[in-house]
């Protein structure tokens, strides 16, 4: 058999055999679900996200909510302030009226000192020099016991008050599961974020009425 001949029946049964073996399938990478990638020794699984519901709450919202109000304006509302700032204007009216009397009593004493000094033997004098600091000195002390006088007067008054308003608070923040209240009035705490915060002004203003 020639060259030639040899060569066209190799390449010929290469043909044959080539037709026969199957054919391997190429994997498709754009499967559902989760992928894997193949290594020569383990399978690595990539891990899946579970998206986050929209209406999911934080935990520290769920866990601490706080009341807030304006203190003043509670007090301001209760039954009984009215009353009792009405009180303590007549007592402060009262004190300064007695002030006023011992003001005038001193300043006439001292016209007639001021009128009277050239002629007044020296004995006379130095008595009514004596009599006028101890007026005054009397008088210093009565404004000071009288302010203070007021203030505690004051302070007892409201003192009732002031308790029934915190058990007022404390009886709303509990029915509402509160962790706390802040009070409004001052510039402590500038912002309270709406969803933690629950505004207790008209509960307590209807327990207190």
């Amino acid at each position: 058999m020639s060259k030639k001949v040899f060569f066209f029946v190799c390449i010929l049964s290469f043909s044959r055999v080539s037709a026969q073996e199957p054919v391997v399938a190429i994997p498709d990478t754009i499967a559902s679900g989760p992928a894997t990638v193949d290594h020569p020794s383990e399978v690595v699984e990539a891990p899946t996200l579970s998206p986050r519901p929209a209406d999911e709450v934080p935990l520290i919202s769920q866990l601490l909510q706080i009341g807030y109000l304006s203190y003043d304006q509670a007090l301001k509302e209760m039954a009984d302030y009215a009353l009792v700032q009405a009180r303590q204007k007549e007592l402060r009216q009262a004190y300064e009226a007695e002030l006023k009397r011992v003001e005038d009593e001193f300043n006439q004493k001292y016209e007639a000192f001021l009128e009277g000094q050239r002629d007044f033997p020296r004995t006379i004098l130095l008595k009514r020099q004596t009599e006028l600091q101890q007026l005054l000195q009397q008088n210093l002390e009565f404004k000071r016991k009288g302010l203070k006088e007021l203030e505690q007067a004051a302070e007892e008054a409201m003192a009732p008050l002031h308790k029934k308003l915190a058990e007022a608070i404390a009886k709303v923040a509990k029915r509402n599961g509160l962790a706390l209240v802040v009070n409004t009035d001052s510039r402590a705490c500038p912002f309270i974020d709406p969803d933690m915060g629950v505004d207790l002004q008209k509960e307590v203003k209807n327990l207190v009425k």
